[in-house]
């Protein structure tokens, strides 16, 4: 044979080889597709959503705050124990991590927090909260219940599952930065990347809401006492007044955003809290004065930081008195902004708009300036945070935002929600071995 012929022969053979890989990929994709409409179609059946609606309303009518959330663990660890999953408990407190899968690297975990507000409910239904002054105000049990619902469609799916998919079910999101100590745990060392949602009661149910990049912001709060020295107001010479210093640091605060920052690079500086004497013709020895500052950089968050402390210390001395800042970092740390991972946002947006329809997908959102703890895995793990469609469908209620006494959530977005989560990290490993890990040696093979 020439070597003409062999060559052509040889080209022959590789396209052959390339036309198998093709359909072969085509035909996983197709039944990829398939599984994760499986997967909500289970959600869906009334068993399954009767199931999570129970746990939901059960969780829900029994609030627990930050780092006291026992029952709440209770109840998770006892549906995973009646699924077969193994799990971890104590984490951070509260936390339950749970495993589904070959025990075996490669790890993706799924996140849902737990904690509930100190907020009395003023919804009146049957299962409206027990606990006076608590509420899950914020659709934290509704996130836990999705991610026990993704775990029961993945243990039916186990055998499908290539690598582990961990379940971390967080505690202490509302200012308590559990995520935070979550990774300090090192419950996640090994794991390459993360997934959580949010429920959104002014979205339509079926459909979510996300982007790549900046999120949500990041969010510091500070608390300062600025010291004069009383005195009748009748006679102010003779005293130091505090309520005239607090007042210029408040003012002064406002060119910060307004003069400091660049007008394309959003931050936030509020003054929510004025504290200071209690009678009206006595000056005060003291006022306290409290608040916030946001920004979706993390250079953005330090440099205000530094500001912030720079004009409260400074402006208290212009007027002749001293002033102590207090970042409350022991308290609640600092969240820093929530920036989703560029590579995860091209896999959600294939599994979402499969899962859901491209007309349910929206990436015009803008970034919102409320703050997230997720964001703190961001910070070690790739991660990706979207939003679900939680609208209630009758017109008995307005969409209430999240932290209202009045936020009704849907229940009919729950099977979207387990089935979304359960999807997106089946896809993610499924992916990771196609492509390989994301950085050659960086993860151990266990837990």
């Amino acid at each position: 044979m020439s070597f003409c012929k062999c060559f052509h022969f040889f080209i022959i053979i590789l396209q052959v080889f390339a036309a198998i890989a093709i359909f072969s990929l085509a035909d996983s994709s197709l039944t990829q597709n398939q599984l994760f409409t499986n997967f909500l179609d289970t959600a869906k059946k009334p068993e399954f959503f009767d199931w999570m609606v129970k746990i939901r309303r059960k969780i829900h009518q029994f609030p627990e705050l930050r780092y006291e959330e026992f029952e709440t663990s209770k109840v998770i660890r006892t549906e995973l124990d009646k699924l077969g999953i193994p799990y971890k408990h104590p984490v951070a407190v509260t936390g339950v991590i749970g495993f589904i899968g070959t025990g075996k690297s490669p790890f993706v975990a799924i996140r849902a927090d737990m904690d509930a507000l100190p907020i009395q409910e003023l919804v009146e239904w049957e299962h409206m909260s027990q606990v006076p002054g608590k509420m899950h105000a914020c659709g934290h049990d509704a996130h836990t219940t999705m991610l026990l619902g993704a775990a029961k469609i993945l243990k039916q799916h186990e055998q499908e599952i290539n690598g582990t998919v961990v379940l971390v079910f967080q505690p202490g999101e509302e200012g308590g930065a559990g995520a935070k100590k979550i990774l300090e745990s090192g419950a996640l060392k090994n794991v390459s990347a993360i997934f959580g949602l949010h429920v959104l009661p002014t979205l339509p149910v079926g459909e979510v809401a996300s982007r790549s990049g900046p999120m949500m912001a990041g969010n510091g709060r500070f608390e300062a006492i600025i010291n004069g020295k009383g005195g009748h107001a009748a006679i102010p010479h003779t005293s130091i007044d505090p309520v005239l210093a607090a007042s210029n640091v408040v003012i002064s605060l406002q060119y910060l955003v307004s003069r400091e920052a660049d007008p394309l690079d959003s931050q936030v500086v509020t003054v929510a809290k004025f504290q200071g004497g209690g009678a009206l013709n006595v000056i005060p020895d003291y006022v306290i004065i409290g608040g916030t500052f946001r920004s979706f950089s993390t250079e953005s968050l330090e440099y205000l930081r530094q500001r912030v402390e720079q004009v409260i210390v400074g402006q208290a001395a212009v007027q002749r008195c001293n002033a102590t800042v207090n970042f409350l970092d022991e308290a609640s740390p600092s969240y820093p902004p929530t920036i989703n991972d560029g590579g995860l946002h091209e896999q959600f947006r294939d599994v979402a708009e499969n899962l859901l329809g491209a007309n349910k997908v929206h990436f015009d959102k803008p970034p919102v300036t409320a703050s997230e703890d997720f964001s703190f895995y961001q910070k070690v793990i790739p991660g990706y945070f979207f939003f679900l469609g939680m609208q209630k469908a009758s017109n008995d209620h307005r969409a209430h935002f999240v932290h209202s006494p009045y936020l009704v959530i849907n229940e009919e977005g729950l099977p979207y929600g387990a089935a979304l989560h359960a999807s997106l990290a089946v896809n993610y490993l499924e992916k990771y071995l196609q492509d390989g890990p994301m950085a050659e040696g960086k993860y151990r093979d266990e837990l």
